[in-house]
Parts: structure tokens; sequence; C-alpha cells
């Protein structure tokens, strides 16, 4: 049932206009709420506090019949999902989870996450953007690179470093909203493929957060984008499996239509074996 419902949304809603949201960098906004209003937009939020309550099965599920018919779209479900929302309900308290989960159930307000940068990718051991304690709250310094969701998020998991002598124990998780003072975005990265789900740099410049936007405990940030990226990858090889099927069922029905011989290709035995290979690997 829950594949049934999401092919045919996404074949009606999302297929239509895939390529023009790829070619124009469009966001989909209104493909987006109407997941939300669908519950795709937090899967594994529990239904009283404004999700869908499912499993990681049918989160994949999902994810690979959004991704079949729009890969920009699945990104962005993907991200908000997994990374975002997973990782307040993992660690967030009950305050924090009422403010910065509840809202953003409903495909109208989206989250993002903050780890990598420029000269260390995702190993969030070497942070070199600083949160450092004063009175006012913490002050983050330094940027983020390639942030799925950066321009239409409204709040960022960020991961800084609150104690370089501790390493990998020194890095903490913060909830930055957005837009906030000291905060500002880099350029919109080109991509292929994925145009319509907006990538950038997060840059923080004396940037202060209040005490209480820090995530989990001091010093667990490394544990926390951990587990969070081990549950992310989960979107992301579902994201990939059905843009792969999509690759599939494009090949096939140019095969059934292209003639050659006097037949269509599909007829050639070097098709006819690929095709049975694939079959019998699906099987």
């Amino acid at each position: 049932m829950l594949r049934k419902t999401c092919r045919e949304f996404a074949e009606e809603e999302l297929k239509p206009i895939a390529a023009k949201i790829d070619k124009e960098h469009l966001f989909p906004k209104e493909q987006i709420r109407k997941m939300g209003e669908l519950g795709l937009m937090a899967m594994e939020v529990p239904e009283e506090m404004g999700g869908t309550g499912l499993d990681y099965l049918a989160y994949a599920i999902g994810m690979e019949e959004i991704s079949r018919c729009c890969a920009s779209t699945g990104v962005i479900m993907s991200v908000h999902n997994s990374l975002y929302l997973g990782a307040l309900l993992k660690f967030g308290n009950k305050e924090q989870k009422e403010k910065y989960i509840v809202p953003y159930t409903k495909g109208d307000r989206l989250g993002c996450f903050a780890l990598s940068e420029p000269g260390n990718g995702s190993d969030a051991g070497a942070a070199s953007t600083r949160a450092t304690l004063g009175d006012s709250g913490y002050v983050i310094n330094g940027t983020k690179a390639w942030i799925t969701n950066g321009y239409e998020s409204e709040v960022a998991i960020v991961f800084a470093t609150t104690d370089k002598s501790k390493k990998n124990r020194g890095i903490s998780a913060f909830i930055v909203p957005k837009p906030i003072k000291g905060l500002s975005l880099g350029k919109k990265e080109d991509k292929l493929g994925i145009r319509g789900s907006s990538t950038c740099s997060l840059i923080f410049e004396d940037c202060v957060v209040p005490k209480e936007s820090l995530l989990g405990e001091p010093g667990l940030g490394f544990k926390i984008a951990m587990m969070i990226l081990d549950a992310g990858r989960i979107g992301i090889a579902s994201q990939a499996l059905g843009i792969a099927q999509a690759s599939l069922d494009c090949a096939v029905e140019y095969a059934s239509k292209r003639m050659a011989f006097g037949n269509s290709i599909l007829k050639l035995q070097a098709i006819q074996v690929c095709h049975f290979f694939i079959i019998a690997f699906n099987n």
C-alpha cells in the first residue's frame, strides 16, 4: 500500500516536471508540501509528534519510489528525514523536540545537517569550525560545505569543535536556527541530476547561539554524527536504487521501440542476455 501510494504520487506529481526541476534549478516547494501531507517528510517521527511513526523499511520504500521519478526531491526528503529529524529524535531533549521537530513534519519547513568542511569532507573528528562558550552562549566560527537544503532550511544541525585537546571527544553538535546574525550562505553549487536541491556553504562569523542550542552532551558530536550518518546511508542507498530502476525502465522502453534489422533491438541476443541477467538478479 505504501509503495503504491508513493509510486502514484511520484508518477503524477514529480515525473512530469523532474527534468524541468533539474534543468532550471527549481526547488519543488509545492510537491514537498504535498509529500508532507502524505506523511513522507516525517516518516520515523512518532504520530504524537505529528509524524507517521513508520520504520526504516517503510522509509526505504518511500525514498526509492520518490527518487525513481525525481532524484532532487529524493535527496531533499532524505536529508530532512534521516539527518535532521533523525538527529533530533535520537538526541534532542523534550523542549528541543517540541520546538524543532513538531513544526517540521508537514513539508512546509525544512532542516539541514552541517558536518562537512572544505578541508576534511565528512571527517567530523577534524572539524575546524569552532564553538567557544561565552557569557551569551556559544560563539561559532568556521565554514561548513556542501550542505543539502542549505538555502531552503530554517534550522541546521551544526558540528563544531568545543575542545580541540580531546580530538573526537571534543566535537559538539548545535541546533542553529536560520536566519541568524553571523551566519551567511555561500553560492549554490552546480550538480548533476539533483539541481532542484540546493547545496551551499554555511559561513559562521561570530555567530552566537544560546547554551540551550547544544544537542546532547558537550563532546557528543562525533558520536551523533556517526550514528546519524549510518542511518542516512539507508536513505541514500534507497535513492540510488530508485534512480537505477528508473534508468532500467528507460533503457527497456527504448530497446523495445528502437528498430534495427527489422525488429526492435530488444530482440537482439546481446540485449536479451543483459535483460535476462537483470531479471534473474532482481529475483
